[in-house]
């Protein structure tokens, strides 16, 4: 029987998180929920970002699944103990994922805000590496240019230099792409990162922590095709969202509208 798994985001980066998957594995079926009315979370207070993740954890309660993808880093980095706490079934998550991909000593960390703010991914390298040199930037730029669907190359290759040029300056091994939408543009840093500085997509490592969960199959025999049982949900704006989804995935599924404002918590 197929497991059913629930992937959350603010809005298109985990689209991202949900290709990896789908790269490694086929057997599944999904529930994806964008929270688009309250996008992006990068700016967020964490008390914000923890209330958020309350709501969505508990709406998932009713969705009959077997697991929660954590697909934003934002949340993982403020409120995984929330997600963990409240839910009844297994929760993946991107930070802890990425531990079995970094190899190098000196990294640079790219992510929104308060997920740089967290220091999430410096406390969970030195966790297995206290001698590890980490350095994070914070680029809010990013996910309001993806989110709006009205991508200018060259502004956004800009940006990039400014914010890779400063992780650049400290004699980095490899880079962190920390939050879910920074894949999106991935072949804008596979141009400007120098070819000895290795990218690293935490959705990699999470898509192979799904091993114990949906069991892993040599990923030759079959494509990497989104699943067709799979319920797209946002809490705002369906049609852009429909279209969004069309322009990352070349896919044109449905989009239902769903309310999280239901309960309420204070933390």
């Amino acid at each position: 029987m197929k497991k059913r798994i629930a992937l959350f985001d603010s809005g298109f980066g985990g689209l991202s998180v949900l290709q990896s998957i789908c790269e490694r594995h086929s057997n599944f079926s999904a529930i994806y929920l964008a929270d688009t009315a309250r996008v992006p979370y990068g700016s967020k207070s964490p008390s914000e970002i923890r209330g958020i993740a309350f709501e969505i954890v508990k709406w998932l309660e009713f969705q009959e699944i077997d697991a929660i993808v954590v697909a934003c880093n934002t949340t993982n980095s403020l409120a995984l103990d929330i997600i963990k706490d409240f839910s009844n079934v297994p929760v993946f998550d991107l930070i802890d994922a990425s531990q079995q991909l970094i190899k190098e000593s000196r990294l640079g960390v790219l992510a929104t805000v308060s997920t740089v703010c967290s220091r999430a991914y410096t406390n969970k390298i030195k966790s297995f590496n206290k001698s590890a040199f980490v350095v994070e930037e914070a680029c809010p730029e990013f996910v309001p240019f993806i989110e709006s669907g009205q991508l200018n190359e060259n502004l956004i290759r800009e940006i990039a230099s400014f914010h890779l040029g400063k992780l650049f300056q400290n004699d980095i091994d490899a880079i962190i792409l920390g939050c879910s939408h920074f894949p999106l543009i991935r072949p804008i840093f596979n141009e400007l990162v120098p070819s000895h500085i290795r990218i690293i997509d935490p959705a990699i490592g999470l898509a192979i922590s799904l091993d114990s969960l949906l069991g892993h199959l040599d990923c030759s025999l079959y494509s990497s095709k989104v699943p067709f049982d799979i319920r797209f949900c946002v809490t705002s704006d369906s049609q852009r969202f429909s279209s969004g989804i069309s322009q990352w995935m070349r896919i044109n599924p449905k989009v239902d509208i769903i309310s999280l404002r239901s309960r309420s918590c204070v933390f």
